[in-house]
């Protein structure tokens, strides 16, 4: 095992002033701009510009340079990605609580846990309520760990790369990924489980949360009331219509295999509406 190394430091991100990106230049009380970004919420898809002063830890690669979820602009904007992280949990029809609540205890006894891709950090938050006694949060997108600072003040978030975490190794013995997978191109998916296995103690946890496969590849639409009701129909539509480019590339991974490959263990893998989890244990 290499020594171990310092911690990525930390930045309080709750008082850092970031800047605005081109979307915050829209007024949502005017009812012009508001017609203009929901033109941009259902137009073509284009590359996101950062702003030129927005500093990074690490860069974020091409592949997250995207308008993921329909965003103008993706995670990177004050305003839209604010709207965005109060919205998603209502879009979800309130999920995505039991979702977080359900990889936490999947966690337990973890005592050390990275959340991964934490987003405006609502994981990271269950895993603090849950008694998980230290919790970090990595994510690419300042403008969402700025939101996840507000939401916990005490919270240990950094900017940085699923792939290339910087921790040292064996520093973890928990990791979880909540909607992280199905938005990462395949190679590099693959680079997140090697880093994951090189971060985890030996018999460490990995839980990953994803969305459903039932909602995306069940056609029957008397199967898929079967499976989730009316709201399975809803989710069906959402899936069709937000933009996630390398969703069906996830889902048609063997998850047992490719786990193994990367030196885990499967433990469970359980699919509803709208949601699939997926624990796993890094063998010794």
């Amino acid at each position: 095992m290499q020594p171990q190394l310092p911690d990525p430091p930390l930045i309080d991100w709750s008082s850092l002033e970031l800047p605005d990106a081109w979307p915050d230049r829209f007024r949502f009380y005017h009812p012009l701009d508001l017609i203009r970004v929901a033109a941009l919420i259902f137009g073509t898809r284009r590359p996101v510009e950062l702003p030129a002063d927005l500093r990074f830890s690490t860069p974020p690669p091409p592949y997250l340079l995207q308008e993921f979820h329909n965003i103008p602009n993706g995670n990177y904007s004050r305003n839209l990605v604010s709207g965005y992280a109060k919205g998603f949990d209502i879009a979800m029809l309130g999920t995505m609580k039991p979702l977080r609540s359900q990889i936490a205890e999947s966690l337990l006894p973890s005592k050390v846990v990275l959340d991964v891709g934490c987003g405006s950090g609502g994981l990271a938050r269950t895993l603090l309520d849950s008694g998980v006694d230290e919790v970090w949060g990595l994510d690419p997108s300042p403008y969402l760990l700025k939101i996840a600072a507000e939401k916990k003040p005490h919270g240990k978030f950094i900017q940085g790369l699923a792939e290339k975490t910087g921790f040292s190794d064996q520093r973890f013995d928990g990791i979880g990924a909540c909607y992280l997978f199905h938005e990462l191109p395949s190679d590099i998916a693959d680079q997140c489980l090697t880093e994951f296995y090189r971060i985890l103690r030996p018999g460490g946890r990995l839980v990953i949360g994803e969305p459903s496969p039932l909602q995306i590849f069940e056609y029957n639409p008397i199967k898929l009331f079967r499976y989730g009701g009316l709201r399975a129909y809803y989710f069906k539509m959402l899936a069709r219509f937000v933009y996630e480019p390398y969703v069906l590339d996830w889902h048609k991974n063997d998850i047992k295999s490719w786990l193994h490959e990367h030196g885990f263990e499967l433990i469970s893998d359980e699919s509803s509406i709208p949601h699939r989890v997926i624990a796993a244990v890094k063998c010794s």
